[in-house]
């Protein structure tokens, strides 16, 4: 880029924006390089495009500043804060307007971020080879638990979120709070320990790990491996509730329920009374129903079996009397008189009836029965 200089004779000279344009131009043809300092003076605002910051030298305090475009640095999501460590790649330039000198970054990183990663990977290469991982091993929570156990941190957010929703959904909810270090070295040591005392109580049917979001450093002992060994081995159900939906702790993984947030934690652990009481009032109407229906029922059969009962002597009578009628009509139709009907006579010699020729003699008298009387007669 061609600068334009007014000569004086004895000298050049050049306007201030001439020469920054001139030093931009050069710096511009610079290399894109990494540099490694601490976070200060973060500095964003809504209507500005880009986000700013200086980044410091800790060994001798020597500072540059550094910007990067707020959409960019967001994507990053790493939640800086002044004192973070940090690796930045970008190009050298100067802001022409107030001949100021810069780093604009192309990219960010935490730094010993990568190494962190990898470790972690290899961490959870590892441990999903022991089978810790393994969906099978994944237990059902308890629908109505009798005591739950949540480890948290002292008057942290999360505490609020989870105790607050079981409240609101549950009312008699019985919960037993385990506050510890939930950020830093002590961390991981101090969860395990809270997870081991809650699961000492015998009540104790579902443990909740619950901690808001962070940065990647801030979460890092919810991937400790002590601790999700722990998890692991919890002879109850851990939901665990750390970070934010994007973060992914070792411990979600090991646990045998994941949140997304504190609040989606006390959901899974406790049942919505206001539902369960419209369930219960559907079910006990139903079975109302179902129970007067039976009644129902069973009425129509004793009042069939009374009416049965009420007409059965007549039926017997009525039966016997046929019965009666039918002997009596064959009674009738083998009796000797309904022979005599029929023209027939009975003749009886003495006491006996005779039935032969032979029974008689000639000149003996003998009684003759007709259907209508008796006369008597002589052999001839």
């Amino acid at each position: 880029m061609k600068v334009e200089a007014i000569d004086y004779g004895d000298r050049r000279v050049y306007s201030v924006g001439a020469f920054n344009r001139g030093v931009a131009s050069w710096l511009s043809r610079l290399p894109t390089v990494w540099v490694e300092g601490e976070v200060t003076e973060l500095r964003r605002q809504a209507r500005w495009a880009s986000v700013f910051f200086t980044l410091k030298d800790p060994a001798d305090g020597a500072c540059l500043g550094v910007s990067m475009p707020r959409g960019q640095f967001d994507g990053l999501r790493l939640d800086l804060a002044d004192g973070d460590r940090v690796h930045v790649y970008g190009r050298p330039e100067l802001y022409e307007a107030k001949g100021e000198f810069r780093l604009r970054a192309l990219s960010l990183e935490r730094f010993g971020l990568g190494e962190h990663l990898a470790a972690l990977e290899r961490l959870k290469q590892k441990l999903a080879a022991e089978g810790l991982f393994a969906p099978e091993r994944k237990r059902e929570l308890p629908f109505l638990p009798r005591r739950i156990g949540l480890v948290t941190g002292n008057d942290a957010a999360a505490k609020r979120d989870v105790l607050t929703t079981i409240t609101a959904r549950f009312p008699p909810a019985n919960v037993l709070v385990g506050e510890t270090y939930v950020q830093g070295p002590r961390a991981a040591g101090a969860v395990i320990e809270t997870l081991r005392a809650l699961c000492r109580d015998p009540h104790v049917d579902v443990i909740v790990v619950a901690r808001g979001g962070g940065s990647f450093e801030d979460l890092l002992p919810f991937s400790d491996e002590r601790l999700v060994r722990t998890i692991a081995s919890c002879p109850v159900p851990v939901v665990s509730a750390v970070g934010h939906e994007q973060d992914n702790p070792l411990c979600d993984f090991a646990a045998d329920a994941r949140a997304s947030t504190p609040t989606a934690a006390a959901r899974l652990v406790v049942p919505d009374a206001t539902e369960l009481l419209g369930r219960l009032d559907r079910t006990r109407g139903g079975l109302a129903r179902g129970a007067r229906a039976v009644l129902e029922r069973r009425r129509e059969r004793i009042v069939h079996a009374h009416d049965r009962l009420r007409r059965a002597p007549s039926l017997a009578v009525e039966r016997k009397r046929a019965r009666v009628e039918h002997a009596a009509g064959r009674l009738r139709a083998l009796s000797p008189r309904a022979t005599l009907d029929r023209g027939y006579a009975i003749v009886r010699a003495g006491d006996a009836i005779v039935r032969s020729t032979s029974a008689v003699s000639t000149g003996e008298e003998v009684d003759v029965e007709v259907a209508d009387g008796r006369f008597g007669a002589r052999v001839e």
